[in-house]
């Protein structure tokens, strides 16, 4: 568990390390200083907090953006939002370092959220 990170929504660590793989849980768009306070507004918001929240994690283990391999998102409006979700994701890393991707619609996530992250990463 990450001191200062996000309040988890279930029993499960913030990551786990095994031989330099790091897999970071799903995380959601609530504020790690505020966790009843609502979710933002609209899917670029809530995947701003969620990548905010996620570079807590990487950033509480020593690793960052820079280092993530892989990454699943589960979105539960999929046909509304996946366009603006993919507009917005090369911001998050370096020109020509996107991770690979999977992206999934389903039909409900924990706390309402409308978008979910999670992570593979391989420390240096």
């Amino acid at each position: 568990m990450i001191s200062g990170g996000p309040r988890p929504v279930a029993p499960f660590s913030h990551a786990v390390e095994v031989d330099g793989w790091v897999f970071i849980t799903g995380q959601m768009p609530t504020d790690p200083a505020a966790p009843e306070a609502p979710l933002p507004d609209g899917i670029a918001a809530q995947t701003r907090r969620v990548v905010d929240n996620l570079r807590i994690v990487l950033d509480g283990i020593g690793l960052g953006l820079e280092h993530v391999t892989m990454a699943r998102i589960y979105l539960t409006q999929f046909e509304r939002d996946y366009a603006a979700l993919n507009a917005l994701w090369p911001s998050f890393f370096a020109p020509g370092k996107l991770p690979a991707r999977t992206t999934v619609g389903v039909t409900a996530l924990a706390v309402g959220a409308l978008v979910e992250i999670d992570l593979v990463a391989k420390r240096p």
